[in-house]
């Protein structure tokens, strides 16, 4: 039985995660620190603005050190998810690092078909039953999931099969919308059958490619 990290443990992993993301985007976007910064500073110079106005600096302004913390922090995140994104965005197994920095329970196997030419179909298990994401060019990856959801159907009976192409064109999830499209899907199975069906499709298994897992933090927060 695999036994979960203690929750201690697990919050540093993520502070660590979370450190090294903001790290690497200071050091590859040079605005970065001047745009948090000076958020920052605009949203307590407001806030205590308003402080004085009412009569109330000292209470007020201990009150706008919080606010403009978090709204400097919201901005940094987006600003490190952004860069996170502009790393990826075109590269082989891209979809696969969305996916793997999801939260939540969602069971990834990466490039369970693939080309010679990068294109790849990944297999998520989750709540919603089954979802095959395909990344790369033209008619290929949907020739891909099609492919694969034969194999799959055959195990997997009436359970819900989806499909989920990644790119900019008509009928397509741009790679920054990835992880919303998915959280959209319903949620039609139970934590058990989750367990039964990732146990059933384990006979198909995957490839393993060598593809690059790519800088996406896991258990960030990608919108």
């Amino acid at each position: 039985m695999t036994q979960k990290p203690p929750a201690k443990a697990s919050r540093r992993e993520r502070l660590r995660q979370i450190r090294e993301t903001l790290s690497a985007t200071a050091k590859n976007d040079p605005k970065f620190l001047p745009i948090v910064i000076g958020s920052f500073l605009v949203v307590f110079a407001v806030i205590l603005g308003i402080g004085f106005a009412i009569g109330h600096p000292v209470l007020i302004g201990i009150f706008g050190v919080s606010i403009a913390a978090l709204a400097a922090m919201t901005l940094a995140g987006r600003r490190a998810s952004t860069m996170a994104f502009s790393r990826i965005e075109g590269q082989p197994g891209a979809a696969y690092a969305v996916l793997g920095s999801m939260r939540g329970d969602w069971r990834v196997t990466q490039a369970v078909e693939f080309t010679r030419s990068y294109d790849l179909v990944h297999r998520v298990v989750g709540r919603p039953g089954v979802i095959l994401v395909a990344e790369g060019a033209g008619a290929r990856p949907r020739e891909l999931i099609g492919t694969h959801a034969r194999k799959v159907r055959r195990l997997v009976g009436d359970k819900p099969i989806y499909d989920v192409v990644v790119g900019d064109g008509e009928g397509q999830v741009p790679l920054r919308k990835l992880q919303a499209h998915l959280l959209k899907l319903p949620r039609n199975l139970k934590p058990k059958e989750v367990n039964d069906l990732e146990s059933r499709l384990r006979a198909i298994g995957g490839a393993n490619m060598p593809i690059p897992k790519g800088p996406m933090p896991r258990g960030g927060k990608l919108r």
